[in-house]
Protein backbone atom coordinates (compact mmCIF):
# COMPACT_ATOMS: atom_id res chain seq x y z
CA UNK A 1 0.00 0.00 0.00
CA UNK A 2 2.86 2.64 0.96
CA UNK A 3 6.84 1.90 0.79
CA UNK A 4 8.77 4.46 3.55
CA UNK A 5 6.91 8.08 2.57
CA UNK A 6 4.64 10.66 3.68
CA UNK A 7 0.81 8.82 3.46
CA UNK A 8 -1.02 11.69 5.57
CA UNK A 9 -0.63 15.59 7.11
CA UNK A 10 -2.85 17.06 10.00
CA UNK A 11 -3.72 20.49 10.29
CA UNK A 12 -0.98 20.43 12.79
CA UNK A 13 1.20 19.78 10.38
CA UNK A 14 2.21 16.35 11.51
CA UNK A 15 3.54 13.73 9.46
CA UNK A 16 2.12 10.65 9.17
CA UNK A 17 4.86 7.89 7.50
CA UNK A 18 4.55 4.07 6.25
CA UNK A 19 7.78 2.88 6.97
CA UNK A 20 7.49 -0.73 6.25
CA UNK A 21 6.20 -2.48 9.38
CA UNK A 22 5.65 0.66 11.29
CA UNK A 23 3.50 3.94 11.13
CA UNK A 24 5.42 6.75 12.08
CA UNK A 25 4.09 10.35 13.54
CA UNK A 26 6.07 13.22 13.95
CA UNK A 27 4.71 15.91 15.47
CA UNK A 28 5.44 19.48 14.43
CA UNK A 29 4.08 21.03 17.09
CA UNK A 30 4.95 20.02 20.89
CA UNK A 31 2.06 17.70 22.11
CA UNK A 32 0.92 16.88 25.23
CA UNK A 33 -0.98 13.37 25.91
CA UNK A 34 -2.39 9.79 27.19
CA UNK A 35 -1.15 6.95 26.32
CA UNK A 36 -1.10 3.27 27.01
CA UNK A 37 2.28 2.37 25.64
CA UNK A 38 4.53 1.00 28.46
CA UNK A 39 7.42 3.62 26.65
CA UNK A 40 6.13 7.11 28.53
CA UNK A 41 3.04 5.79 29.21
CA UNK A 42 0.22 7.41 30.98
CA UNK A 43 0.05 11.49 30.70
CA UNK A 44 3.01 12.91 29.24
CA UNK A 45 3.22 16.89 29.12
CA UNK A 46 5.45 16.85 26.02
CA UNK A 47 5.62 14.09 23.24
CA UNK A 48 7.51 14.17 19.94
CA UNK A 49 6.26 11.44 17.92
CA UNK A 50 4.23 7.96 18.55
CA UNK A 51 4.36 5.15 16.33
CA UNK A 52 2.36 1.81 15.20
CA UNK A 53 4.22 -1.21 15.08
CA UNK A 54 3.33 -4.76 13.63
CA UNK A 55 5.16 -8.02 14.98
CA UNK A 56 6.90 -9.82 12.81
CA UNK A 57 7.47 -13.50 14.03
CA UNK A 58 11.12 -12.70 14.60
CA UNK A 59 10.37 -9.71 16.76
CA UNK A 60 7.75 -11.66 18.63
CA UNK A 61 10.33 -14.94 19.71
CA UNK A 62 12.83 -12.07 20.94
CA UNK A 63 10.26 -10.16 22.85
CA UNK A 64 9.34 -13.58 24.91
CA UNK A 65 12.67 -12.97 26.46
CA UNK A 66 13.35 -9.02 26.62
CA UNK A 67 11.52 -6.14 28.47
CA UNK A 68 8.80 -4.71 25.97
CA UNK A 69 9.94 -0.83 27.16
CA UNK A 70 13.73 -1.77 25.90
CA UNK A 71 12.50 -3.07 22.69
CA UNK A 72 10.30 0.38 22.21
CA UNK A 73 13.30 2.15 22.84
CA UNK A 74 15.43 0.31 20.77
CA UNK A 75 13.19 0.44 18.20
CA UNK A 76 12.92 4.26 18.29
CA UNK A 77 16.79 4.06 18.02
CA UNK A 78 16.27 2.79 14.72
CA UNK A 79 14.15 4.74 13.72
CA UNK A 80 16.16 8.07 14.56
CA UNK A 81 13.98 9.21 17.20
CA UNK A 82 13.93 10.69 20.91
CA UNK A 83 12.69 8.28 23.30
CA UNK A 84 12.53 10.58 25.77
CA UNK A 85 9.53 12.23 24.20
CA UNK A 86 8.02 9.21 22.07
CA UNK A 87 5.63 6.49 22.72
CA UNK A 88 4.26 3.69 20.78
CA UNK A 89 2.10 0.59 20.43
CA UNK A 90 2.76 -2.84 19.34
CA UNK A 91 0.42 -5.51 17.32
CA UNK A 92 -0.26 -8.10 14.85
CA UNK A 93 -2.29 -6.59 12.63
CA UNK A 94 -0.50 -5.41 9.25
CA UNK A 95 0.24 -1.64 9.08
CA UNK A 96 -0.90 -1.82 5.68
CA UNK A 97 -4.92 -2.56 6.58
CA UNK A 98 -4.56 1.00 8.48
CA UNK A 99 -7.65 3.60 8.36
CA UNK A 100 -7.29 7.28 8.70
CA UNK A 101 -9.99 9.08 9.29
CA UNK A 102 -10.52 13.13 9.47
CA UNK A 103 -12.65 15.37 10.59
CA UNK A 104 -13.25 18.83 11.42
CA UNK A 105 -15.75 21.56 12.61
CA UNK A 106 -14.76 25.60 12.30
CA UNK A 107 -11.92 25.69 15.07
CA UNK A 108 -11.79 21.98 15.47
CA UNK A 109 -10.00 19.26 13.65
CA UNK A 110 -9.72 15.62 14.75
CA UNK A 111 -7.76 12.83 13.02
CA UNK A 112 -8.15 9.18 13.96
CA UNK A 113 -5.12 6.25 13.12
CA UNK A 114 -6.92 2.78 13.62
CA UNK A 115 -5.17 -0.92 12.69
CA UNK A 116 -7.62 -3.37 13.92
CA UNK A 117 -7.96 -7.15 14.25
CA UNK A 118 -10.86 -9.30 16.41
CA UNK A 119 -10.84 -12.49 14.83
CA UNK A 120 -9.33 -14.38 17.63
CA UNK A 121 -9.11 -11.72 20.54
CA UNK A 122 -12.65 -10.14 20.76
CA UNK A 123 -13.80 -9.97 24.41
CA UNK A 124 -16.53 -7.94 26.15
CA UNK A 125 -15.91 -6.01 29.61
CA UNK A 126 -16.79 -8.69 32.01
CA UNK A 127 -16.15 -11.57 30.43
CA UNK A 128 -14.04 -14.42 32.13
CA UNK A 129 -9.93 -14.12 32.10
CA UNK A 130 -7.79 -15.63 29.33
CA UNK A 131 -4.80 -14.94 31.75
CA UNK A 132 -3.90 -13.43 34.95
CA UNK A 133 -0.41 -11.23 35.28
CA UNK A 134 2.21 -11.91 37.92
CA UNK A 135 6.00 -10.78 37.57
CA UNK A 136 4.71 -9.36 34.54
CA UNK A 137 4.02 -10.82 31.09
CA UNK A 138 3.50 -9.28 27.53
CA UNK A 139 0.45 -9.62 24.83
CA UNK A 140 -0.34 -8.16 21.72
CA UNK A 141 -2.31 -5.36 21.19
CA UNK A 142 -5.02 -5.84 18.32
CA UNK A 143 -6.81 -2.40 17.99
CA UNK A 144 -4.56 0.14 18.42
CA UNK A 145 -6.13 4.06 17.73
CA UNK A 146 -3.62 7.02 17.70
CA UNK A 147 -6.23 10.26 17.76
CA UNK A 148 -4.38 13.61 17.08
CA UNK A 149 -6.75 16.82 18.04
CA UNK A 150 -5.90 20.44 17.26
CA UNK A 151 -6.50 22.60 19.76
CA UNK A 152 -5.05 22.79 23.65
CA UNK A 153 -6.57 19.86 26.30
CA UNK A 154 -5.60 19.63 30.18
CA UNK A 155 -4.76 16.59 31.14
CA UNK A 156 -8.59 15.97 32.62
CA UNK A 157 -9.79 16.91 29.18
CA UNK A 158 -7.51 14.33 27.66
CA UNK A 159 -8.41 11.75 29.93
CA UNK A 160 -12.62 12.71 28.69
CA UNK A 161 -11.22 12.24 25.21
CA UNK A 162 -9.77 8.81 26.09
CA UNK A 163 -13.01 7.95 27.37
CA UNK A 164 -14.77 8.89 24.69
CA UNK A 165 -12.78 7.03 21.82
CA UNK A 166 -13.00 3.76 23.94
CA UNK A 167 -16.52 4.32 23.58
CA UNK A 168 -16.32 5.05 20.18
CA UNK A 169 -14.16 1.70 19.81
CA UNK A 170 -17.02 -0.15 21.19
CA UNK A 171 -19.85 1.34 19.07
CA UNK A 172 -18.24 0.36 15.90
CA UNK A 173 -17.75 -3.35 17.27
CA UNK A 174 -21.26 -3.46 18.23
CA UNK A 175 -22.13 -1.92 14.77
CA UNK A 176 -20.65 -4.55 13.03
CA UNK A 177 -22.48 -7.67 16.10
CA UNK A 178 -18.55 -8.56 16.33
CA UNK A 179 -19.01 -11.68 18.83
CA UNK A 180 -16.81 -12.06 21.95
CA UNK A 181 -14.50 -15.00 22.04
CA UNK A 182 -15.17 -15.71 25.61
CA UNK A 183 -18.64 -15.48 26.08
CA UNK A 184 -22.11 -14.99 24.22
CA UNK A 185 -21.93 -10.99 24.57
CA UNK A 186 -20.88 -8.54 21.78
CA UNK A 187 -17.25 -7.65 21.74
CA UNK A 188 -16.41 -4.35 23.44
CA UNK A 189 -13.19 -4.31 22.40
CA UNK A 190 -10.29 -6.64 22.58
CA UNK A 191 -8.69 -7.90 25.31
CA UNK A 192 -5.10 -6.09 24.81
CA UNK A 193 -6.39 -3.08 23.10
CA UNK A 194 -4.12 0.34 22.55
CA UNK A 195 -5.19 4.20 22.46
CA UNK A 196 -3.08 7.02 22.10
CA UNK A 197 -4.42 10.55 22.31
CA UNK A 198 -3.06 13.85 21.83
CA UNK A 199 -3.74 17.61 21.94
CA UNK A 200 -1.58 20.63 20.49
CA UNK A 201 -0.13 22.19 23.07
CA UNK A 202 1.09 25.20 21.29
CA UNK A 203 -2.49 25.98 20.34
CA UNK A 204 -3.78 29.07 21.50
CA UNK A 205 -7.39 27.16 21.37
CA UNK A 206 -7.51 25.98 24.72
CA UNK A 207 -11.15 23.54 25.01
CA UNK A 208 -12.60 22.31 27.77
CA UNK A 209 -14.65 19.63 27.30
CA UNK A 210 -13.87 16.03 25.08
CA UNK A 211 -17.30 14.10 26.52
CA UNK A 212 -20.45 13.11 24.49
CA UNK A 213 -21.95 16.56 24.54
CA UNK A 214 -19.37 18.72 23.02
CA UNK A 215 -18.65 19.19 19.54
CA UNK A 216 -15.01 17.27 19.97
CA UNK A 217 -16.42 14.70 21.71
CA UNK A 218 -18.63 14.16 18.73
CA UNK A 219 -15.92 14.57 16.09
CA UNK A 220 -13.81 12.17 18.21
CA UNK A 221 -16.25 10.01 18.04
CA UNK A 222 -16.95 9.93 14.46
CA UNK A 223 -13.79 9.61 13.80
CA UNK A 224 -12.98 6.44 16.07
CA UNK A 225 -15.96 4.88 14.83
CA UNK A 226 -15.56 5.13 10.93
CA UNK A 227 -11.55 4.64 11.56
CA UNK A 228 -11.97 1.12 13.60
CA UNK A 229 -15.05 0.06 11.33
CA UNK A 230 -12.47 0.55 7.99
CA UNK A 231 -9.56 -0.72 9.95
CA UNK A 232 -12.00 -3.95 11.01
CA UNK A 233 -12.91 -4.41 7.25
CA UNK A 234 -9.06 -4.38 5.98
CA UNK A 235 -7.20 -6.78 8.79
CA UNK A 236 -10.06 -9.45 8.83
CA UNK A 237 -12.50 -8.45 5.98
CA UNK A 238 -15.39 -8.22 8.80
CA UNK A 239 -17.93 -6.04 7.17
CA UNK A 240 -21.81 -5.02 7.73
CA UNK A 241 -22.13 -7.34 4.51
CA UNK A 242 -20.20 -10.11 6.09
CA UNK A 243 -22.63 -9.97 9.41
CA UNK A 244 -25.62 -9.93 7.08
CA UNK A 245 -25.75 -13.62 7.28
CA UNK A 246 -27.32 -16.16 9.34
CA UNK A 247 -25.01 -18.65 10.20
CA UNK A 248 -22.40 -15.69 11.41
CA UNK A 249 -25.15 -14.53 13.47
CA UNK A 250 -26.04 -17.85 15.22
CA UNK A 251 -22.54 -18.35 15.90
CA UNK A 252 -22.21 -15.75 18.62
CA UNK A 253 -24.60 -18.68 20.81
CA UNK A 254 -22.19 -21.37 19.55
CA UNK A 255 -23.34 -25.08 19.90
CA UNK A 256 -22.04 -28.61 18.71
CA UNK A 257 -23.26 -28.48 15.53
CA UNK A 258 -22.42 -31.79 14.67
CA UNK A 259 -25.31 -33.09 17.29
CA UNK A 260 -27.70 -31.39 15.22
CA UNK A 261 -26.95 -32.69 11.62
CA UNK A 262 -27.16 -36.21 13.31
CA UNK A 263 -30.77 -35.68 14.49
CA UNK A 264 -31.52 -34.15 11.09
CA UNK A 265 -34.63 -36.58 9.20
CA UNK A 266 -33.48 -34.85 5.61
CA UNK A 267 -30.91 -35.45 2.97
CA UNK A 268 -28.26 -33.18 4.62
CA UNK A 269 -26.47 -31.84 1.30
CA UNK A 270 -30.03 -30.48 0.53
CA UNK A 271 -30.24 -29.24 3.57
CA UNK A 272 -26.70 -27.53 3.25
CA UNK A 273 -27.25 -26.52 -0.61
CA UNK A 274 -30.37 -24.88 0.93
CA UNK A 275 -29.33 -23.33 3.36
CA UNK A 276 -26.55 -21.78 1.62
CA UNK A 277 -29.00 -20.09 -0.53
CA UNK A 278 -31.40 -19.16 2.54
CA UNK A 279 -28.52 -17.69 4.86
CA UNK A 280 -27.89 -14.62 3.13
CA UNK A 281 -31.70 -13.33 2.88
CA UNK A 282 -32.33 -10.27 4.32
CA UNK A 283 -35.64 -11.44 6.23
CA UNK A 284 -34.22 -14.62 7.46
CA UNK A 285 -31.41 -12.32 9.20
CA UNK A 286 -33.93 -10.60 10.50
CA UNK A 287 -35.82 -13.06 11.97
CA UNK A 288 -32.84 -14.70 13.19
CA UNK A 289 -31.49 -11.38 14.94
CA UNK A 290 -35.25 -10.97 16.85
CA UNK A 291 -34.48 -14.42 18.22
CA UNK A 292 -30.92 -13.76 19.30
CA UNK A 293 -32.06 -10.98 21.15
CA UNK A 294 -35.06 -12.27 22.95
CA UNK A 295 -32.10 -15.35 24.07
CA UNK A 296 -30.22 -11.61 25.28
CA UNK A 297 -32.80 -11.04 26.78
CA UNK A 298 -32.90 -14.48 28.68
CA UNK A 299 -29.47 -14.26 29.61
CA UNK A 300 -29.40 -11.01 31.38
CA UNK A 301 -32.59 -11.46 33.40
CA UNK A 302 -35.26 -8.73 31.21
CA UNK A 303 -37.44 -11.35 30.41
CA UNK A 304 -38.72 -14.40 31.57
CA UNK A 305 -37.96 -17.59 29.88
CA UNK A 306 -41.15 -19.17 29.60
CA UNK A 307 -42.35 -15.42 27.52
CA UNK A 308 -39.46 -15.55 25.82
CA UNK A 309 -39.65 -19.28 24.87
CA UNK A 310 -43.24 -18.76 23.37
CA UNK A 311 -42.46 -15.27 21.15
CA UNK A 312 -39.55 -16.88 20.23
CA UNK A 313 -41.17 -20.10 18.33
CA UNK A 314 -44.09 -17.43 16.68
CA UNK A 315 -40.94 -15.55 15.33
CA UNK A 316 -39.40 -19.11 14.18
CA UNK A 317 -42.48 -19.67 12.34
CA UNK A 318 -42.45 -16.74 10.01
CA UNK A 319 -39.24 -18.12 8.67
CA UNK A 320 -39.79 -19.49 5.24
CA UNK A 321 -36.81 -21.79 5.05
CA UNK A 322 -36.82 -24.75 6.47
CA UNK A 323 -32.81 -25.09 7.09
CA UNK A 324 -33.03 -21.37 8.57
CA UNK A 325 -36.29 -22.81 10.66
CA UNK A 326 -34.65 -25.93 11.97
CA UNK A 327 -31.81 -24.35 12.72
CA UNK A 328 -33.21 -22.02 15.30
CA UNK A 329 -35.88 -24.40 16.82
CA UNK A 330 -32.34 -26.20 17.82
CA UNK A 331 -30.83 -22.62 19.71
CA UNK A 332 -34.57 -22.08 21.06
CA UNK A 333 -34.46 -25.46 22.83
CA UNK A 334 -31.02 -25.17 23.72
CA UNK A 335 -30.68 -21.46 25.41
CA UNK A 336 -34.67 -20.88 26.39
CA UNK A 337 -36.37 -24.16 26.48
Amino acid sequence: MYSNRLIFKSSSDDEIFYLKDTILINFNHNRNGVSTSELNGGTCDLYKSVFNQHLSQEKIDYLVNHDVCDYLINECSLMEIDSNYSTGLITLAEMNNLSIVNESFKNLDVTAISTAGVRTNASRAGDQASYWEENGEFHFGTINIIVLVNVKLSESTLMEAFMTATEAKTVALNNLKIPSQYSNGYATGTGTDGLCIFSDVDSDDVVTNAGKHSKLGELIGKCVIESVTKAVGKQVWITNKSQSNVLVRLNRYSLDINEFYDELDCDKDCFIRQLQKDMKKQDNVAITTSVLNLIDEVENNLIEKDDAYKLACRIKENCNSYPIRNLLEYWIDYFIN
